[in-house]
């Protein structure tokens, strides 16, 4: 059985907030996201799902020997990648047949989500880890914040302009976004490689 330090269980404690809140998350902006047919809240509610799984990783991997960590934050990188190609394809199919996006509910909810990813970034920050999960878990978080702003931007647009266009290159943003994020995330995990034995513990 695994044993924790206090420093694992503060971790772990952190982790496990971050992961309701992503949750959260990933139901309002996916509710949000349908009823006002807005790609980018789609795009952010899909990144907060990719995140929720990513820090349940990361709370499993606390504690655990440095080459489970890897592989935990390796997988971490893949999802973030998989997110956003996802993402790039419902844009090219909103492109592709019409969509007729909601201004005001895409603020509003941009402006809950930011709120919500900032306590959580405070709240990572705040542990103070140089682990490589907790590292990938900030990497989130500062990601999902940026995008929430980038939605608020794109619906004032979308009220302005009357057009659908701000919503969608906002959601190839965010796909940016999460691509960055997922290849910082597997070259800190590839640096790790040489900081482990054969027995897949710390040098």
């Amino acid at each position: 059985m695994t044993e924790f330090s206090a420093r694992d269980h503060a971790q772990r404690r952190t982790l496990l907030v971050v992961l309701i809140l992503n949750a959260l998350l990933f139901v309002g902006l996916g509710v949000g996201g349908l009823l006002a047919d807005s790609s980018a809240l789609i795009a952010n509610a899909a990144d907060n799902a990719s995140d929720s799984v990513v820090y349940l990783l990361s709370f499993l991997a606390v504690g655990r020997g440095l080459l489970w960590k890897r592989r935990a934050a390796r997988l971490s990188g893949i999802l973030l990648l998989v997110f956003a190609g996802a993402v790039i394809l419902d844009v090219g199919r909103r492109w592709l047949f019409g969509a007729e996006p909601f201004g005001v509910t895409m603020m509003a909810m941009a402006v809950v989500a930011a709120v919500i990813n900032l306590v959580c970034l405070m709240l990572i920050r705040r542990a103070q880890s140089d682990d490589v999960n907790m590292r990938a878990a900030e990497t989130f978080s500062f990601n999902d914040f940026a995008s929430n702003g980038g939605i608020l931007v794109a619906g004032g647009m979308v009220m302005w302009l009357d057009q659908a266009w701000p919503d969608l290159v906002v959601g190839v943003i965010v796909a940016i976004i999460a691509v960055k994020g997922g290849l910082e995330i597997l070259e800190d995990a590839r640096k790790t490689d040489g900081a482990i034995d054969d027995d897949g513990e710390q040098r």
